[in-house]
Parts: C-alpha cells; structure tokens; sequence
C-alpha cells in the first residue's frame, strides 16, 4: 500500500533569535552613526584660517547618516514587536502583520546596503585624490563598514521574517 506523501518540513526560528539579530542591527547601526556623527577633521588653509571638514558637507555622508537613523528607527519598532513575540507567544498583529515584516525587512535591508555603498564609493574617489592616511576618510569607511554589517543582520532578519508567512495552500 502507498505512503501518503509527507508534508513539506516547517522551518521555524525561535523568537529569541530573530530578538538577536534585530538586537545587533540596531547595535551596528548606533555604533556608525556615532562614528560618522562625530567625524570631524580640522586643516589649515594657506591663509592660516582653520577649516573644519564635517560629515554634512558631503551628501553620500548625510545619506549615510539619513539612512542610519530610518534603519535604527524600523529595527527598534520591530525589536519592541519581537519583545512581545518572545514575552507572550502571540504575535502582534497577528499573521497579518507578518507581511509588514517581510516587505519592511527587505525594503530596509536594501536602504542599508545603499547607504554604505554611497558612503564607500565617494570615500574611495576622495582617498584616490587626498591619500589612504586622511583620518576623517578611514573614519567615513569604519562607519560605512558598521552599516554593511548591519546590513547583513537585516538581511538575517528578512530571511527570519520569510518562514514566518502565512503557508498557502
């Protein structure tokens, strides 16, 4: 007699882990803000006047630092839905609100990688013409890197927030 076919296996991540994940994303993302916020760099013109180079002259940083602060905000919303997921079992929102991870994980994870690669190609324009040892350039590409860490975390997210979609049948 024939076997019944299997159903396909469930793939399930515990709620704490995808708390984790979400938990380093926000830590990343702190951490290059910080960085990129504080990056100042002081020159001497020919002049003898002092000229302070900060991140919002330079739009791929204020970039970076809009980007940063959007990713911050959705990873602390969703860590607080997380939070409730991980004290109660019950989703927030129910299985509905599963489709606002999904899209929002993805828009947010794409967002991210945007503003570390605008961040890293202008720093590398700017090190071909300044040099490799600009302090105010390696610190731009230390917060840019934090970025694309978070990036990847939120990508982990987004792979998390797929298994949880409602199954169709």
């Amino acid at each position: 007699m024939a076997q019944p076919p299997l159903p396909p296996p469930t793939s399930t991540i515990p709620p704490f882990v995808g708390l984790i994940v979400r938990i380093l994303t926000f830590i990343c993302l702190l951490i290059s803000l910080i960085i990129i916020a504080t990056n100042t760099e002081k020159s001497i013109d020919e002049d003898g006047n002092e000229d302070k180079t900060k991140f919002n002259d330079f739009y791929a940083y204020r970039y970076l630092i809009s980007i940063v602060i959007i990713g911050m905000a959705y990873t602390l919303l969703q860590s607080a839905f997380s939070i409730f997921f991980v004290a109660t079992g019950n989703r927030f929102g129910g299985e509905g609100f599963c489709l606002f991870d999904f899209y929002g994980d993805k828009f947010i994870s794409y967002f991210l990688v945007t503003g570390a690669a605008a961040s890293f190609g202008m720093t590398q324009e700017f090190k071909r013409l300044a040099g490799s040892d600009n302090k105010f350039l390696n610190t731009s590409n230390a917060a840019a890197s934090l970025c694309l860490i978070g990036f990847f975390f939120a990508a982990v997210s987004s792979i998390f927030s797929s298994y949880n979609l409602p199954k169709r049948a």
